[in-house]
This record gives C-alpha cells, structure tokens and sequence, in this order.
C-alpha cells in the first residue's frame, strides 16, 4: 500500500525490512482477529508518592497548578522515547516514520466516552508547562468542549489510568 502520512518537519522516513513490514503486517491482522485482552502492571510509585507530598503545595504556590501523576507519566514518556525512539514512531505503509517530537496524547473518561488530547509540543515544555496544559485539557475534554486541534496529532497515548485512580 501507499504513503497515506503527511511527513512534517521533524518526521525521518525509514523503510522496513521485508521482515519487519511482514511482522508488522501480522500485528495488524491479529489486532483485527485476535480476542481483545487487557492487562495491569503494577509500579512502585512510592518515590512519586513522596515527592507530590512534599512539594505539592509549594509546586502549587510557585506554578499556579497542581502536582498531578499524570504529569509524571508525560515527562517519563518524553523521556524514555529520546532513549527508545521507536516507541513514538508510526507504520505508515512499508515506512517507519521517526517522529523527533512528542504530540502526546491523554486519554480521559467522559460522560461520552474515551477522549483523548493531545499535548503539542510535549517535548519542548518544562514539567510545569506540561502540568499546566494537562490542568488545562483535561476539564475541557470533559466537557466535550476541546477543539479539533486539541484532538487530533498524538504521536502517542498516555491510556486511561483505572485500578490506580483518576488523572489528576
């Protein structure tokens, strides 16, 4: 099949291996046919427990926005696609498509259902821009009140924290 993705500034186009295009292939086909399945891994967010309780006030006080784990869970993602890059890569026909950015997607329940803004840009903010633009995104995606811009470009997606509690 063709290209279908608009490259932008910062994609890097990479064909695939006959091999990684086939395995790639069978993924797809599986997802189609395959029983769908979840799973749950536990952290030991103890270490971030701690360090919300400590500063929470004093980040709310100096930032004007709260301390949320899901801020944690951006900068943690940014972060490890610098070192994995290909986790916030696409298939786009027999290419891998690089993507030297982050558009990070947060998927949040609502009264309709599962949506998901994005965070342009998320890999040029502080951890104090990013909490904010979550504080921000969140109530509107609530509300069923996000733009088409904030809805559409995640090169990746934060799923929807369950056992573990709300997005905060």
């Amino acid at each position: 099949s063709g290209s279908v993705a608009k490259d932008r500034p910062g994609d890097r186009r990479v064909p695939m291996t006959n091999l990684r295009a086939r395995i790639a292939e069978r993924l797809v086909q599986a997802q189609h046919t395959a029983a769908s399945l979840t799973t749950f891994n536990e952290a030991d967010m103890s270490a971030i427990n701690a360090l919300r309780a400590k500063h929470k006030e004093s980040f709310k006080a100096k930032y004007g926005v709260g301390l949320g784990f899901m801020s944690f869970f951006t900068r943690a993602c940014v972060e490890a696609f610098k070192v994995v890059p290909e986790v916030n890569a696409s298939i786009d026909g027999r290419d891998m498509i690089y993507h030297d950015y982050v558009e990070m997607g947060i998927a949040v329940g609502s009264e309709r259902g599962l949506v998901v803004p994005v965070i342009h840009n998320a890999h040029t903010m502080s951890f104090d821009e990013g909490a904010a633009e979550i504080e921000r995104l969140v109530p509107l995606a609530r509300a069923g009140k996000l733009d088409a811009r904030a809805k559409t470009g995640g090169t990746s997606t934060i799923p929807k924290v369950g056992a573990a509690g709300p997005v905060d």
